[in-house]
C-alpha cells in the first residue's frame, strides 16, 4: 500500500517526522553543542520536568495544575502540554539546524512558551509529513499547523487551520496532503469509523466499520485505526478492514514506524471487564492487510509499546522486562529486565511505567522507586539510571 493524501499524528504514537529537518534555524545568541542533546519531558502530579537525557540532570520544573499529558509536537525540540483547557507549546531548548551534508546543534534553558491553543477537553495530537493535529473531545474542533512554524514562536506563531466533526467526541484527526482532513467517526456514546473530506469539506471517502476506533499509527505512508474488532487501514482514498480473529478483539493503542510495514498494537478480548491486563499484542502487517498474535507471557499498559530504529517491536511487561517483537516473524526475540515487577492500576491517570524510544536508546520510568532507566538498544543493556525529584507519570523525548 502506498498512501499519498495523509499528513499527521497522535499522542498514543510518537513516531519522528521531517519537520525538524525545516524547523530550528540557528539563533543569534545560544550557547552551540558538538551533538544534538536529547531531552526528556516528564509530568508527574503538579507539573512537568525537563531532564537532560545524558546525565538526567533536572533543567526545567515547570509547576501546572490539573492532570497533565505531553505529547510529541513533531520537530524534535517542542513538546504540547495538555492541561485542562488548552494545549501549550513547551520549548524543550535543544535543537539541531539542518544544512544539508551536516548540523549544527543548540542547547538553551527549556520554556513553556506563550504559544496556546484552547481545548475544553485537550485529545490526541499527531504530527506527521510536517503537519501537527490537534483534537478536542469536548468539541469535535480540530485544530492543524504547519510543524516548522513552531521555529522562533518569540517573533510568530503558527497559522491555524480548522475542522468540525458532526459530533465531539474522543478522536483524532489527520491533515490529508491534498489539504483535506482524514478524522474520526462518533458520538460521546460511542464511535464507529473514519471519513475523507477534501478541502471544502465534501466527503471523499469513508468507513463505519471500525466499532469503538481508537488511536492511530503510521507504516511508512499507511495510517492505521484500532477498532474494537480488528483495525482499519487507510491509503489515500482506500479503506480496508482487517478483521480480529476474535469477534471481540479491541486495538486502541499503536506504535507504528516510517521504516517497517508493520504496526504494533495492543489486543484486548474482553468486553466486560473494567480493567484487562492483556498479555498477547498484535502485529498489523499493513503489506498483506493481514494480522497475527503474539503472546508475550506477561501483561503490559498503553504505556507499554515502542519501536526500534530498525522496526522491532518494544512492549515492556509488568514482568518488569522490556521484550523485543520480532514483527517479520510475530515472536519475542529477547527480553530484558529492566524495573521491578509491577501492577497496573486501575485509574488510566495513575502512575506505571512508561517507555520512551529516541533513537537507539529507550528510556523507562519506574515510578515506584522515582527512576528513570536508560537502556541501549544496540546492546540490549541498561546503561544508566538516574533519580528523578517526583513520582514520574507520563514520559516523551526529543532528540535535539
Amino acid at each position: 500500500m502506498a498512501i499519498t493524501a495523509l499528513a499527521a499524528g497522535c499522542s498514543s504514537d510518537s513516531q519522528r517526522t521531517d519537520a525538524a529537518a525545516e524547523t530550528n534555524p540557528e539563533p543569534p545568541s545560544v550557547a552551540s553543542v558538538d551533538d544534538p542533546e536529547t531531552r526528556l519531558a516528564i509530568t508527574y502530579d503538579g507539573g512537568v520536568l525537563v531532564l537532560r537525557a545524558a546525565d538526567g540532570e533536572v533543567l526545567a520544573d515547570e509547576a501546572m495544575a490539573g492532570f497533565i499529558r505531553v505529547n510529541p509536537a513533531g520537530d524534535e525540540r517542542h513538546v504540547l502540554v495538555s492541561a485542562p483547557g488548552s494545549f501549550t507549546a513547551f520549548d524543550l531548548g535543544a535543537w539541531t539546524a539542518d544544512h544539508g551534508d551536516h548540523g549544527h546543534s543548540w542547547a538553551d534553558d527549556p520554556e513553556l512558551t506563550e504559544f496556546t491553543i484552547a481545548a475544553e477537553e485537550p485529545g490526541h495530537v499527531v504530527s506527521h509529513h510536517g503537519q501537527t493535529t490537534l483534537f478536542d473531545d469536548a468539541t469535535g474542533t480540530m485544530t492543524s499547523f504547519e510543524t516548522h512554524e513552531l521555529a522562533d514562536l518569540s517573533r510568530s506563531q503558527p497559522e491555524l487551520t480548522t475542522h468540525q466533526a458532526d459530533d465531539a467526541h474522543h478522536g483524532v484527526a489527520v491533515r490529508t496532503h491534498a489539504g483535506g482532513w482524514l478524522h474520526t467517526v462518533g458520538t460521546s456514546e460511542s464511535r464507529s469509523g473514519v471519513r475523507v473530506v477534501s478541502p471544502s469539506g465534501a466527503k471523499v471517502a469513508s468507513s463505519e466499520q471500525c466499532p469503538g476506533i481508537h488511536g492511530e499509527a503510521f507504516a511508512g505512508e499507511v495510517a492505521v485505526f484500532g477498532c474494537e474488532d480488528g483495525v482499519l487501514l487507510v491509503d489515500g482514498r482506500t479503506i480496508e478492514k482487517v478483521p480480529a480473529p476474535d469477534g471481540y478483539g479491541r486495538i486502541g493503542n499503536q506504535a507504528g514506524s516510517e521504516t517497517s510495514p508493520y504496526v504494533l498494537g495492543d489486543y484486548k478480548t474482553d468486553p466486560d471487564a473494567e480493567l484487562e491486563r492483556p498479555t498477547r499484542v498484535s502485529v498489523i502487517d499493513t503489506g498483506t492487510a493481514s494480522l497475527r498474535l503474539v503472546d508475550l507471557g506477561t501483561s503490559y499498559t498503553f504505556r507499554s509499546l515502542g519501536r526500534t530504529p530498525s522496526g522491532d517491536g518494544l512492549v515492556l511487561g509488568t514482568d518488569g522486562s522490556l521484550h523485543v517483537v520480532d514483527m517479520a516473524g510475530a515472536k519475542v526475540s529477547t527480553s530484558l529486565p529492566v524495573v521491578e515487577p509491577w501492577r497496573e492500576p486501575v485509574d488510566w491517570e495513575r502512575p506505571r511505567p512508561a517507555l520512551e524510544v529516541v533513537g537507539e536508546t529507550a528510556y523507562v520510568t519506574e515510578p515506584a522507586s522515582r527512576e528513570l532507566h536508560v537502556v541501549d538498544l544496540t546492546t540490549m543493556k541498561v546503561s544508566a539510571t538516574h533519580e528523578l525529584p517526583e513520582t514520574p507519570n507520563e514520559l516523551v523525548g526529543v532528540t535535539g
